[in-house]
């Protein structure tokens, strides 16, 4: 009995995966569940429009951050100057794949002998965990070139992206190491008794399902550094951000961080929306596979 019941065929289990969602959404596929959300959702934000466009600092604010001029005028070089916010999330993304699955890895070798190993990476994730993104970028920035060393790289840019990997690779390596430990023991002894080593059953066995496991928080983290990347400005790399206020200055208008509000909004929404279909998705395959 049990067995039928853990087995059932999979136009069987679609079946009971369709009438839960009926259940949830309420009736036949949910279209009066629906409409009513729909409805309510553009009565909430209809009537915080009224509120915010019928008070008596409406038309101060309406000046100062939603003008169109200003918004045509700068939009153009903030959206050059984007481009190197999308330079430093590319740059910094490669880093912190490679340098973040490195620190897990050493945190997962068994045994006493690679125990200074594992207190490395712990203390290693324990710490860029713990100081705020901003304070390192601030102590690299600053504190790496006024050491006067001649082969220490000066330029703000490179400092500011070694910030950003260091502090993301700390939690992206946790991400990577949740992955590495949800993988049964089973597969790597498996793999072992065919014949593999340990590096071997790691880098054929283990780690493919465990990366494969943790793309969607992967894709979270790396929505967070998009955003983050705006923080190099605080050391001087004219990005987005920091053109924001260069042309913010010269106007006395508060439009252009609109604009740049805009761009990044453009590039996380989306962003957003895969990650949220990946989990979805991996959800659906879970319940195929429990069917």
């Amino acid at each position: 009995m049990d067995h039928e019941q853990g087995a059932r065929p999979p136009d069987q289990a679609v079946a009971a995966a369709g009438s839960r969602r009926s259940r949830i959404l309420g009736g036949d596929g949910g279209t009066r569940s629906i409409l009513i959300a729909t409805a309510s959702t553009v009565v909430f934000f209809a009537l915080i429009a009224v509120i915010v466009v019928t008070s008596p600092g409406w038309p101060e604010v309406k000046k100062a951050f939603f003008d169109p001029e200003v918004f045509a005028d700068s939009f153009p070089g903030i959206a050059e100057a984007f481009l190197l916010n999308i330079r430093i999330f590319m740059i910094a993304e490669a880093i912190i794949l490679v340098f973040a699955l490195l620190i897990a890895v050493l945190r997962s070798l068994p045994g006493p002998v690679f125990f200074p190993l594992r207190v490395l990476a712990i203390a290693y994730t324990d710490l860029f965990r713990g100081v705020p993104t901003i304070l390192v970028i601030f102590l690299l920035g600053f504190g790496a070139p006024a050491l006067q060393l001649s082969w220490v790289p000066t330029d703000p840019l490179f400092w500011g992206i070694v910030a950003l990997a260091l502090v993301y690779s700390a939690y992206v390596a946790e991400v990577y190491r949740a992955g590495i430990e949800s993988v049964h023991p089973s597969q790597d002894a498996a793999a072992r008794s065919l014949g593999l080593g340990r590096v071997q059953s790691l880098r054929y066995v283990i780690l493919p399902q465990a990366v494969r496991r943790v793309v969607p928080p992967l894709l979270n983290d790396f929505i967070g550094l998009q955003k983050d990347s705006a923080l190099v400005a605080l050391i001087g790399p004219v990005e987005a951000f920091r053109q924001a206020q260069i042309d913010e200055a010269a106007t006395f208008n508060f439009t252009p961080y609109l604009a740049t509000a805009l761009l990044f909004i453009l590039i996380t929404v989306p962003l957003a929306r895969f990650t949220d279909w990946l989990i979805a998705r991996d959800r659906r395959r879970q319940l195929a596979g429990h069917a």
